[in-house]
């Protein structure tokens, strides 16, 4: 081999590998995005560098993979949907006090699963690889019942609270379990089925 063909060579290799190493970091890259959501931007425009970001992503997942994380069973699933339903339904005489339900009822929910909930960031950071879709909803509620607790919530946030609430809790218990009123479900029914 001349050293012409053995320089190219070199360079075609490094070109190679470059190359696969940046496909692998865009796919990582990817993959975090697509598990994460808007956690991934959230997280991106709070870190120094997309590296950082990544990085404690990465290890969220790790952390979170540490885990033993209990399904719940049928009774425990519809003990929940009751208790939300009556946090609902309290909300209309007390909007605070149903607030401050719903944020405890949450929290025990996230302990039944295996999460923990000593400390509301690493909560957050937990929750945030299976369930990133619903934390901005979370955080939400949280922020507005810290000011519920220091009566600086206005009863339109306090509803917005309770809303945020219900995302998390209905992506926690899965399959749609939050029954929710609709206009069809509190109509008289129709005139020809009488």
């Amino acid at each position: 081999m001349s050293t012409t063909q053995i320089v190219v060579t070199l360079i075609l290799v490094v070109v190679v590998v470059a190359a696969v190493a940046a496909a692998w970091m865009f796919a990582r890259r990817r993959s975090l995005r697509s598990r994460f959501g808007p956690e991934y931007d959230r997280l991106l425009s709070e870190r120094d560098s997309r590296t950082a970001a990544e990085r404690e992503l990465r290890d969220r997942e790790r952390r979170h993979a540490e885990l033993t994380l209990t399904p719940l069973s049928p009774e425990s699933r519809e003990r929940y949907a009751v208790a939300w339903e009556e946090i609902q339904a309290r909300f209309v005489d007390s909007p605070a006090e149903a607030v401050g339900a719903a944020d405890e009822l949450v929290t025990r929910l996230v302990a039944e699963r295996g999460y923990p909930t000593d400390d509301y960031d690493a909560q957050v950071a937990h929750l945030s690889v299976e369930h990133a879709r619903t934390l901005g909803h979370y955080r939400d509620a949280h922020d507005i019942q810290l000011r519920n607790a220091k009566g600086e919530a206005s009863t339109e946030e306090l509803r917005q609270a309770v809303v945020h609430y219900r995302e998390l809790f209905a992506d926690l218990l899965g399959d749609a379990p939050v029954r929710t009123r609709t206009a069809e479900s509190t109509e008289p029914a129709d005139a020809t089925t009488r």
